[in-house]
């Protein structure tokens, strides 16, 4: 068996976030998959996963793929801003930890 790619691994960890997400509305769960890997992800990990993402085809969640297109969501995330985005709330603003 093969060992994964760094492809292949940012996909399982995108997939994951998109199971996570997808008990909410769709656009919703598009919004928090776009503001998770915003958030979260390296610029670096962000463009090795754009430039894989179509080679992946069905193997990619369609709201992975969605929330990959978008620029900025329609819908707000249906997680807290202090938690989704704690760089832009400065110190002390995660309840993480």
């Amino acid at each position: 068996m093969a060992a994964a790619t760094q492809e292949d691994k940012l996909l399982r960890m995108a997939n994951q976030i998109a199971s996570f997400f997808r008990s909410y509305p769709d656009d919703e769960a598009v919004a928090g998959i776009h503001k998770h890997i915003e958030a979260f992800w390296t610029p670096k990990m962000v463009h090795k996963l754009e430039a894989a993402l179509p080679g992946f085809g069905e193997k990619a969640d369609i709201l992975v793929r969605r929330a990959m297109q978008i620029d900025e969501p329609v819908a707000e995330s249906p997680i807290r801003a202090a938690t989704r985005d704690p760089q832009k709330l400065g110190d002390g603003a995660s309840d993480a930890g």
